[in-house]
């Protein structure tokens, strides 16, 4: 029971910190207007949170073989309530720069500490936990344009305050919760950093080779799917209801892709997952009617949303007790900072005149690619790793 209630209390968490990250995505046209700046420069907001959150992810991977994982959980809320309130301060574009940076800090270090953390409190069932508190997550998503109007009733400073006290008091109670609860010991043994991530070098590849470019496209999708939407002829209104459908879809598919994370071979259900991901995309850019628009995003939702619970049982059931801290952290860090750079760079591309249409159907070609490739591959037992 006590553990259960520590699990609780890190879905309440969870909730916020990926608020603090997708919460700029419904801002960005707002950040637009009231700071008179280009789309290259607001997506360059949005990727600064994003590189936040892989900036620390290797120092965290040192700070877990050295404290507890609980007490760099608790860190990283603290953390957070500090610079949402720094960020809701901001006057200018280099504040609000930094602002969203260390947001994304916080995020960074927190799963970094915390999904180890659960795989260790729940060995027999790790899918499924990773599953629901990733769907905790996801409901950050799901609200965080709704969240955004509500709060621009008033002003957008306050949709970061609210995190920041929301943060705060989630914060306390996740550490009264961990006072009484019988932790676990397994990541006492993950007391060699270096050597803990060297050790498992071939299974880091391999994920990377199969995870990275997907998530590299979906921040590019999801940060721009209101003017995506908008670029098809839908209304302002309408943009932002599909952009809540795509986070929605999220929800299940983290609660379901958990558990068949448990069920199913890990590496063909992840390159299953890509290559769904991609065929979903590239039919999105052939439709334009709403209802076709509706449906596919909620396809591409649930595909994409599927891919992280997945990658997670894979690697924290497959890392032994004496890396996993240090391995998942070096893999973290670097598929992060592969997320991170896509807003950024279809900014750039669209400033320069390309299509949504034409740069994301190009992005699907590439991966459905990718997929076959790696399929080929793993058939043949010589995909890093896996053999």
């Amino acid at each position: 029971m006590t553990r259960a209630r520590l699990f609780a209390s890190l879905c309440g968490l969870v909730f916020f910190i990926n608020l603090a990250r997708v919460v700029f995505a419904p801002l960005l046209n707002v950040f637009i207007g009231e700071f008179a700046i280009g789309e290259a420069t607001a997506g360059l907001i949005v990727t600064l949170a994003w590189l936040g959150s892989a900036s620390l992810r290797l120092p965290t991977g040192w700070l877990l073989t050295r404290l507890p994982r609980h007490q760099v959980v608790l860190g990283s809320g603290t953390f957070l309530a500090v610079s949402s309130g720094i960020a809701a301060t901001a006057t200018t574009v280099p504040h609000l720069m930094a602002g969203a940076f260390l947001m994304g800090v916080a995020s960074g270090v927190y799963f970094v500490s915390a999904n180890p953390l659960l795989s260790e409190l729940f060995p027999s069932r790790v899918g499924r936990i990773v599953g629901i508190h990733g769907a905790a997550s996801q409901i950050a998503a799901v609200i965080a344009a709704p969240f955004v109007a509500v709060a621009l009733l008033v002003t957008w400073r306050l949709s970061l305050w609210a995190i920041a006290v929301g943060t705060a008091v989630i914060t306390l109670y996740t550490w009264l919760a961990a006072r009484n609860t019988d932790l676990p010991t397994a990541g006492q043994a993950d007391r060699d950093f270096v050597a803990g991530a060297l050790s498992e070098w071939r299974l880091i590849c391999t994920s990377l080779a199969i995870v990275g470019a997907p998530v590299f496209v979906w921040q590019g999708v999801f940060n721009f799917y209101e003017l995506y939407m908008q670029s098809k002829g839908l209304s302002d209104g309408m943009a932002g209801v599909l952009l809540t459908v795509i986070f929605a879809a999220g929800v299940p598919a983290f609660f379901f892709s958990g558990d068949l994370a448990d069920r199913f071979p890990h590496v063909p259900y992840l390159l299953g997952v890509v290559g769904a991901f991609a065929a979903s995309l590239f039919a999105l850019t052939l439709v334009e009617g709403l209802v076709a628009l509706v449906v596919l995003s909620a396809i591409v939702g649930f595909v994409i949303h599927a891919l992280f619970p997945a990658t997670d049982t894979f690697l924290l059931e497959t890392l032994p007790d004496s890396s996993r801290g240090s391995a998942y952290a070096v893999f973290s860090s670097v598929w992060m900072l592969t997320q991170s750079l896509g807003s950024s760079a279809l900014g750039v591309l669209l400033e320069r005149d390309y299509g949504y249409d034409a740069v994301f159907g190009s992005a699907a070609i590439c991966l459905i690619a990718l997929v076959l490739v790696l399929v080929g591959l793993e058939r043949t037992g010589r995909l890093p790793g896996t053999a």
